[in-house]
């Protein structure tokens, strides 16, 4: 079958617990409704003489992240935030060390997650306006280098 385009709404994005490491949690799977994908890279100039005025470099470090925004879900009886959300939120209070969790995400139809091992999680604005929802979003950060694990 060919290649063909699919839909954002049905990607998936989960954080590990850190109260139970090898748990996962999905964040906020009816809240979000955009994410952005990013890249940060880091080059080497690596011009000489003989580069005869030609730019010449070598990519030596390469940062990603993800952005994940939508609208914050809390139980209206019990004050209780979306299990994901409230993960996310406590995550980000955290320093230092503590301050690196798993991070996972998969696209639809993929078999393998795409693991995120350590990441850094730091909050965006929240807040609307007279006629609007609360609006949620984080920045999720990869330190270090990213893996794969089956999806069961």
């Amino acid at each position: 079958m060919a290649a063909i385009k699919y839909n954002a709404r049905d990607c998936e994005f989960e954080i590990e617990d850190f109260a139970n490491p090898g748990t996962w949690v999905a964040i906020g799977p009816t809240a979000i409704n955009t994410f952005s994908k990013s890249r940060e890279y880091e080059t080497a100039d690596t011009t000489t003489f003989g580069s005869e005025g030609q730019a010449e470099s070598q990519n030596m470090q390469i940062g990603k992240a993800i952005s994940l925004e939508g609208f914050r879900l809390k139980d209206p009886d019990t004050g209780a935030l979306d299990a994901g959300q409230a993960l996310v939120e406590a995550q980000a209070e955290r320093l230092g060390d503590d301050s690196l969790v798993g991070f996972r995400m998969a696209a639809p139809g993929d078999t393998t997650w795409e693991v995120w091992p350590e990441a850094t999680f730091q909050l965006g604005d929240e807040g609307g306006g007279n006629n609007d929802k609360v609006t949620w979003s984080v920045t999720v950060t990869r330190s270090g280098p990213a893996t794969t694990a089956a999806k069961a």
